[in-house]
């Protein structure tokens, strides 16, 4: 016996009458075979708002009001100046549009993105969004704040502008959109049979 025991059972001792502690009986608890009805409507509603949420990438986060009159714009990185002057002057034919007015933010989401995706596959390279202006409702230019906030987030989208009077002015914007695969690989070849 090491002498750290021999040391406590002497301390054991000197306290007199020592008993262990009585362990108090364990119920075993049954897990369920088959989860509740309630439980696999709850996993399924939660299984549907992810197929949701990565079929449309666009946020649902705060948004940033913008005034109604004021103009929207955004550019990425590599789109030439010409090409964005000339979408913000309106000089490229119009090839699809969609109407948000009388949509919901929820609607008009779901819009956009298939909006965008339709355009590309069907190689429009110019669009437009109505949206409105807003002006005179309790949250002015809701729409066009989402519109502002949600285009960035979508890759396919190289460029927009607020657009010019004749396509709806403060309350449209134009949109330049990538070339699809089908599209750049045309491009491509013909550009390599030149040479």
């Amino acid at each position: 016996m090491s002498g750290d025991s021999k040391l406590f059972k002497d301390a054991l001792g000197e306290l007199g009458d020592v008993k262990p502690l009585v362990q108090e009986r364990r119920v075993t608890l049954r897990k369920e075979s088959e989860p509740s009805e309630r439980i696999l409507r709850e996993r399924r509603a939660a299984a549907t708002r992810l197929t949701e949420s990565e079929m449309n990438p666009l946020s649902g986060e705060y948004i940033e009001l913008v005034a109604p009159w004021d103009p929207i714009e955004f550019k990425r990185d590599g789109v030439q100046n010409g090409v964005y002057r000339n979408l913000r002057l309106g000089k490229y034919t119009v090839d699809a549009r969609l109407d948000l007015h009388r949509h919901s933010v929820e609607m008009a989401r779901s819009a956009v993105v298939e909006f965008v995706r339709d355009c590309v596959e069907a190689d429009v390279r110019c669009a437009l969004i109505t949206h409105g202006k807003g002006e005179g409702r309790k949250q002015p230019a809701l729409l066009k704040s989402c519109i502002y906030h949600w285009l960035p987030q979508l890759d396919e989208v190289l460029a927009f502008h607020s657009a010019q009077k004749q396509h709806g002015g403060m309350g449209a914007t134009y949109l330049l959109l990538r070339k699809s695969e089908r599209k750049r690989q045309e491009n491509l070849e013909r550009h390599q049979r030149r040479f």
